[in-house]
């Protein structure tokens, strides 16, 4: 059965006598088979009803932006899987950011977020991207006033929180809750797992044969990621604000690192890398069998190997084939 997002109970806002009396449900969240835990913070701010309601238009708020042009939803495009298709993000008055912007799916069950892995809760994300200069550009404070100009945002509040007041805590709350219900777990591959009458074709399952025998290693679990950080030796961002993970660490052994991605509905998600640096798939399987680039820091799985992973042309296609399974054409709402 495909992930779903359940009401215990339905409700509505009701006023007898002048009072009123706060009902906002809870939201059954169903755990795909396989899956890693849920990130802890999920279980001080589980879905409800209202706040995932409000979450899913402050996502897609232009008003968020110092001048109303960029919301959440500009960059993370849900026909692209949450991504946007271009090598680095572009925010407010077409600034680049410095780097790829990754696709929202499965956040409850990722235990980092962003490409170093600078935030550990999904609540405090959402003013990164506020008062950050190449993507809005602006402030909590700035968007609160803009808010509370807007009626209606004070009763989504109310139906969300018990009243009306806008804070930046329950702002970035049902944010987060928006992107909790954000589940991509019913792709070919997992109607298969669940044994749903599907098969893979031949050539998908010698790609998922090649794929556990060379990619697996790193991209683990079901989530197709293990969270890890890693210098894989990819062409370098010449930004000099760049230094992967070491920006959030300071140590020099995690200088490039990036966090593992995951793989799930990686045909809508091009271009690939920190910053875009292939355009396709096939480029970035192309640049594994050639040899990546050397690093002090390299994966030890990669140096083991030769600084490469060797691939011939029949076994590259057979692991493309595979990656089109991972694709969730109902999430993505092709």
């Amino acid at each position: 059965m495909m992930t779903a997002i359940i009401l215990f109970c339905s409700c509505e806002k009701q006023e007898e006598e002048g009072t009123f009396q706060f009902d906002n449900p809870e939201l059954a969240f169903e755990l795909p088979a396989g899956f890693p835990a849920l990130n802890n913070a999920f279980y001080a701010n589980k879905p409800t009803q209202y706040a995932v309601e409000l979450g899913e238009r402050l996502f897609n708020e232009p008003k968020f932006s110092g001048n109303n042009t960029i919301s959440c939803g500009s960059c993370h495009n849900p026909n692209h899987a949450f991504a946007d298709n271009k090598p680095r993000a572009i925010g407010i008055n077409d600034r680049v950011g410095l780097r790829n912007t990754p696709p929202i799916q499965n956040m409850a069950f990722m235990q980092f977020y962003n490409w170093d892995g600078n935030i550990l809760e999904l609540e405090k994300q959402p003013l990164v991207p506020i008062i950050t200069h190449e993507e809005m550009n602006s402030s909590i404070l700035e968007v609160i006033a803009k808010l509370e100009q807007v009626p209606a945002y004070r009763d989504l509040f109310w139906k969300a929180f018990g009243d009306p007041e806008i804070t930046p805590e329950r702002i970035y709350r049902s944010i987060a809750q928006y992107e909790y219900t954000l589940v991509s777990a019913n792709s070919k591959y997992d109607r298969i797992k669940r044994q749903e009458g599907e098969q893979f074709t031949e050539t998908e399952a010698e790609g998922y044969r090649l794929f556990q025998q060379k990619c697996a290693s790193c991209h683990a679990t079901e989530l197709f990621t293990d969270q890890s950080f890693r210098n894989v030796g990819f062409p370098a961002n010449s930004d000099t604000q760049e230094a992967g993970r070491a920006r959030v660490t300071g140590l020099p052994a995690d200088y490039m690192q990036f966090r593992v991605p995951s793989l799930r509905n990686i045909v809508y998600t091009a271009p690939y890398g920190s910053f875009g640096q292939f355009a396709t798939l096939r480029d970035v399987l192309d640049y594994f069998d050639k040899g990546v680039s050397d690093a002090a820091n390299l994966d030890p799985l990669l140096k083991a190997n030769g600084n490469r992973i060797p691939l011939n042309e029949n076994e590259k296609e057979a692991i493309l084939s595979f990656l089109e399974t991972l694709s969730d054409e109902e999430f993505v709402g092709q």
